[in-house]
């Protein structure tokens, strides 16, 4: 639904979400504005497309306090306009980094997953107003604290209370790296055990990851394709041809896709970098045809909506398919990664290929799955096919 940002009745109505509500100011060009959860005035956000990244470049415009509710979104728009010239001219933007937001802004510029974290973690949180150079060791623990003790969400039906669980090791030290990374960009480390070492609030915890053993054999993800819905069908099909992350997946487009040389460009992906790899015949037959007659912009897995897949539309038919099928209850779209690298390890490709096509280091995969290594099998890369 559409609001009309320039009303100020309209932006006091609006709820308080991690998503800001945005107003479509020209094609790529748009203007965002985040409620507060108090009684203080509400932030702007800029967002323009970048058509040489192929993806929207954000500026955070801060909350315009100095400026009377009517006088907001006046300056804001002339904000998101200059924001949209810039970007669509190909200048590097330079905003300033004065507190712990903006850190974490500049860094999630290119990368999505980033953003998705520090919405959920540190926008909101009092951390992200403390100045970099007030920035102390007891901030970052105290943050610490209440990450530590935020449930996890583990699913969250329409009609029904969502369901959470504490929060694992492992997520904690996932988000704690994210926010490490982001601040090191800007921050040098402090001197050790004192107030200034920033760094040492963020220690990962030790022995937290814990090895994914719940595999699907390729009867079993033949199954789970055959109860699924269609419309997820090809996205299920893609994981179980290529040992993807899902979000890296659901993130191509089109154009990502070279036919001629059955090469592929993961664009977005955990580590922010992109890379090129190239696919088995049965895969890339699976990508020519979900490329045939769409615009390279356009995800090369879609919904009927013609949005792209993201982890809060997958859970759902994936869930139903698995209970349809009677296959191992917890089966989830990583758990197809999983098992497609299980199957490439056991087939006897160097670990080294292996992590490049995965995106992942092979200190990792030698550490989750060095113990496959030399199992006695015929099994080759063009066997993954379903």
């Amino acid at each position: 639904m559409a609001h009309d940002l320039s009303k100020v009745g309209v932006r006091d109505r609006l709820k308080c979400r991690r998503e800001p509500y945005w107003q479509r100011l020209r094609i790529g060009c748009f203007l965002g504005y985040r409620p507060s959860k108090k009684d203080g005035p509400g932030t702007w956000i800029a967002r323009a497309y970048d058509p040489v990244a192929r993806r929207y470049q954000l500026r955070a415009l801060g909350d315009l306090g100095e400026l009377t509710k009517k006088e907001m979104f006046a300056a804001a728009k002339r904000e998101a306009e200059r924001h949209a010239e810039t970007v669509e001219a190909g200048g590097t933007l330079k905003t300033r980094i004065e507190n712990v937001a903006d850190a974490c802004r500049a860094y999630a510029q290119s990368r999505p997953e980033a953003e998705q974290r520090f919405s959920r973690l540190i926008y909101d949180d009092p951390l992200a107003h403390i100045k970099l150079e007030k920035l102390r060791r007891r901030h970052l623990l105290e943050w610490r604290s209440r990450l530590e003790q935020k449930p996890a969400l583990v699913s969250r039906a329409r009609n029904a209370e969502p369901v959470t669980r504490p929060r694992a090791a492992s997520t904690v030290n996932r988000d704690m790296a994210v926010l490490r990374a982001a601040l090191t960009k800007v921050l040098a480390p402090g001197r050790p055990n004192t107030e200034a070492a920033w760094q040492e609030a963020l220690r990962a915890i030790p022995n937290a990851d814990g090895r994914r053993t719940l595999y699907l054999d390729r009867e079993q993800r033949r199954l789970l394709i055959s109860h699924c819905d269609g419309e997820i069908e090809p996205f299920l099909r893609a994981l179980c041809f290529l040992p993807l992350r899902p979000g890296a997946l659901a993130s191509l487009t089109v154009g990502d896709f070279d036919a001629r040389t059955s090469e592929l460009l993961i664009g977005r992906d955990k580590s922010g970098r992109s890379r090129r790899i190239k696919v088995p015949t049965e895969a890339s037959a699976l990508f020519q045809f979900h490329s045939e007659g769409k615009d390279g912009s356009e995800p090369m897995f879609r919904r009927k909506n013609k949005q792209a897949w993201d982890k809060n539309s997958w859970k759902r038919p994936i869930a139903a398919a698995v209970r349809s099928a009677n296959l191992p209850h917890g089966a989830t779209a990583y758990t197809l990664r999983h098992s497609t690298i299980t199957d490439l390890v056991r087939a006897g490709l160097p670990l080294l290929t292996i992590a490049q096509i995965s995106g992942t280091s092979a200190e990792m995969i030698e550490r989750h799955y060095g113990h496959l290594v030399g199992d006695e099998t015929t099994q080759a890369l063009s066997l993954l096919a379903i």
